[in-house]
């Protein structure tokens, strides 16, 4: 293949398994040795001190012992601990750091989620701090979490995020705090001393924390609102791990339930504070905080799902090959031998449903981290801009932002522009230099990606991962299952409630995607994949981009309508509406970004030396893999749209049916019939390419045994 306009060698099967080449090209990181360098060391302590652990029955568990302790000095020794941190304070890695948490991420949760889960932790606790703490505190909590270097005598501090406390069966709002602080002593002329009363409930990383960041609510009338402080196992008080939480998932990271009852200077609230009237006025509240916090850290299970969709390919073929080797009359050379399960087109079909949901969901989730890495320094220039102008935070940022919204929409205009004029373009780079403009158009995109990644990779990845762990039999719930695909099932359901569960993002979404700023770049969506679908007819461009104007017009429709009882669809408490339509558009947006990753794939596959030799069966590899996931997403949003659209209506409209009145009733709706019936005959091509990819599975080489457990 020498250009990316070629046309595809449907002949060409996948030689072997995408390596790292293939990754790096797909997830831009080709041009990044460190980030390279990173994954590499992050994948020889998963593949080995992870999986030994594991195999020799780490998981099985809840207290923290020296093993799993143990995997905290590997993480330090392999500068994954130090990843996170900017060189400022010790780290050594430059700028932005969301997309390499990713990758770390990916490579741990490959093996182990609980173990990506205990590496990421810390982080999780600095990140508070990171993205709004004071330049104290950001000095010492930083600077004391990477490893000691050569000749420095101190111990490395971890730490804990400790958000709601969550009671059994009662349930948990992060907007409602029980933790309280108030103040215990003030001095005339010293700094407040606070006392701070806080149950934590499923805590990762108490087994080891040193400092916690704790979100409370203010108990006393001379501190006023919420905040977020630092707590240290030093200060004056009751600091309890508590018991450990028994659960079944993401056993090699500590889960407990602590209890703390502290004294702490009033200069741990993160932010810091002012003193108006005999009150302490925290910078930032609570939910400014963590705000800002899982705005950059929700894309990370993400990943960690899609990680273990990915990491079942190569043991269910294994498994399926070899599953009649050893029996009476089967004889080596026969079908049956070489290829086992392999024989049956079921098997084939079912992984590669499984293997297109990994590719998806690890498209999105990258997308979202590197986006995440330009979102810092975009909401860093406007939040400047908006002060030097006088803007506060709150309603009046709201305010100054909506004012700004037409020229957003400008922008977004003439960015997909394909023959700009002299003019636009000056237009184009002044509004590209506005950092107000920059970030409105940023963040109309994070909040939709980042909710999207949540619910789809951890909702549909884990209903994916039990498919790859039922087709190895009986194998794939015990422990020696090779790959550990029994327990990356179980921490999948883990992942789906971190940071919020589906519901949670369906609640983002259903706001963030009727925005108009949004709406406009998924219309301009919709016509690159219809120039994708020209160029490349069989990767299923077409059928998704039938899909999304299916999904627009039926958003657009609902937003509008009424039901039979004549009460809104489209409205706050009318779950039943918007949640289907969140779910619809994260197949969408998923399956968007797969595309995208394959068109890079096509576009820099032949320019990788190390990718010639097998690069025809790897583009058609990908695109056949990619037309499938295009269809199967359409088939899914198609669904969705239709019993919302038809669901509402009174029951004898459905009796209607081949009538000539027919017609008439179902007038308004004739749009999404005829949409409907488009996308019907887009789905042409989408099964023999299901039949191509399969054939690939057939020929693939893998190695002979799994590089873990050793």
């Amino acid at each position: 293949m020498s250009n990316d306009n070629a046309p595809l060698d449907h002949s060409a099967l996948l030689q072997t398994l995408p390596g790292d080449d293939v990754r790096q090209i797909m997830w831009r990181f080709a041009d990044r040795f460190d980030y390279q360098m990173v994954v590499q060391a992050a994948r020889a302590v998963a593949r080995g001190p992870v999986a030994r652990a594991v195999a020799k029955g780490a998981r099985n568990s809840h207290e923290w012992t020296d093993d799993k302790a143990a995997l905290l000095h590997e993480f330090d020794a392999a500068g994954i601990t130090a990843a996170a941190v900017d060189p400022a304070y010790g780290g050594y890695l430059e700028g932005p750091k969301n997309f390499v948490l990713g990758l770390l991420a990916f490579e741990l949760a490959w093996v182990d989620a609980g173990a990506g889960t205990s590496s990421m932790a810390n982080t999780l606790a600095l990140a508070p701090i990171h993205e709004r703490g004071t330049a104290e505190q950001k000095q010492k909590y930083m600077a004391a979490s990477v490893p000691p270097h050569p000749g420095e005598d101190r111990t490395i501090w971890r730490g804990a995020f400790a958000l709601t406390e969550s009671i059994p069966y009662v349930g948990v709002d992060t907007g409602v705090l029980s933790g309280r602080v108030r103040v215990a002593e003030w001095k005339d002329g010293e700094e407040p001393v606070l006392h701070v009363d806080k149950r934590g409930r499923f805590i990762t990383n108490m087994g080891c924390a040193n400092f916690v960041t704790a979100a409370v609510d203010s108990g006393d009338p001379r501190i006023k609102g919420s905040c977020m402080i630092i707590l240290e196992e030093t200060d004056p008080g009751t600091w309890d791990r508590g018991i450990p939480t028994k659960k079944l998932a993401h056993q090699l990271s500590s889960t407990r339930d602590p209890v703390f009852s502290l004294q702490v200077p009033a200069g741990r609230i993160i932010g810091g504070y002012t003193v108006k009237d005999g009150v302490i006025i925290p910078n930032y509240s609570h939910a400014d905080v963590i705000e800002a916090v899982f705005t950059r850290t929700r894309a990370t299970p993400a990943i960690m799902t899609a990680a273990k969709l990915l990491s079942a390919v190569e043991p269910v073929i294994r498994y399926h090959r070899r599953r009649f080797r050893g029996a009476a009359g089967i004889t080596e050379g026969t079908p049956r031998f070489d290829m086992g399960l392999q024989q049956k087109e079921d098997a084939l079909h079912r992984l590669l449903d499984v293997w297109a949901a990994g590719e998806a969901g690890a498209s999105l989730g990258f997308e979202t981290s590197r986006l995440l890495d330009t979102y810092d320094d975009i909401e860093k220039a406007m939040a400047d801009v908006l002060s030097a102008q006088g803007v506060g935070g709150g309603r009046a940022k709201l305010k100054a932002l909506r004012a700004r919204e037409q020229d957003a929409a400008e922008y977004v205009t003439l960015a997909y522009q394909k023959s700009p004029t002299a003019d636009d373009a000056t237009r184009l780079a002044a509004l590209d230099a506005d950092p107000v403009v920059k970030f409105i158009v940023t963040e109309s995109l994070s909040s939709v990606l980042i909710p999207s990644a949540k619910l789809w990779n951890t909702g549909h990845g884990v209903n994916m991962m039990r498919e790859a762990v039922s087709m190895m039999g009986g194998y794939g719930i015990t422990e020696d299952c090779p790959g550990f695909l029994g327990t990356k099932w179980i921490d999948g359901q883990l992942e789906a409630t971190y940071e919020g569960p589906e519901v949670v993002q369906r609640r983002q979404l259903s706001v963030t995607m009727s925005r108009s700023i949004f709406l406009q770049q998924f219309q301009l969506w919709i016509a690159h994949l219809k120039d994708v679908a020209a160029a490349h007819p069989a990767m299923g461009a077409g059928t998704l981009a039938a899909a999304m104007e299916l999904w627009f017009w039926s958003r657009e429709y609902l937003a509008t309508a009424k039901d039979a009882y004549g009460r809104e669809l489209y409205s706050n408490q009318r779950h039943g509406v918007t949640y289907p339509l969140a779910d619809a558009l994260a197949w969408l947006v998923a399956t968007y970004h797969l595309v995208l990753d394959v068109l890079e794939l096509r576009a820099k596959g032949p320019e990788h030396g190390g990718l010639a030799d097998g690069i025809d069966g790897l583009i058609s590899f990908y695109t056949d893999l990619t037309h499938v996931h295009c269809a199967t997403a359409a088939g899914e949003v198609q669904k969705i749209c239709a019993e919302l659209v038809f669901g509402y209506r009174k029951e004898s409209d459905a009796a209607l049916g081949g009538q000539e009145s027919a017609a008439e009733a179902f007038k308004d709706v004739a749009p999404f019939i005829a949409l409907r019936t488009k996308v019907d005959a887009s789905l042409a091509g989408s099964k023999l390419a299901k039949d191509r990819a399969a054939d690939s599975l057939t020929h693939v080489m893998i190695p002979e045994v799994l590089d873990y457990p050793v």
